[in-house]
């Protein structure tokens, strides 16, 4: 069985994945997770307030560049 996270944890993973403007492959080695778990999160907490409006701009912004999309 894997490790169990806490909900700080996971809401602190998030947060560095949306807002620090590292690939979420390289947050997910940092925090020694794996890649699919650490999107799972992003997607079931995207939306709550574990960033703050201004940061989910931000994060947006950074998913969007990330993706080479222009405009």
């Amino acid at each position: 069985m894997g490790t169990v996270r806490t909900d700080e944890f996971r809401k602190d993973a998030v947060r560095i994945a949306l807002t620090s403007g590292l690939s979420r492959r390289q947050v997910a080695d940092d925090l020694g997770v794996g890649l699919s778990t650490l999107n799972k999160w992003v997607n079931a907490l995207r939306d709550t307030d574990v960033i703050s409006a201004e940061d989910r701009e931000l994060a947006r912004e950074n998913e969007r560049l990330r993706r080479g999309a222009v405009a």
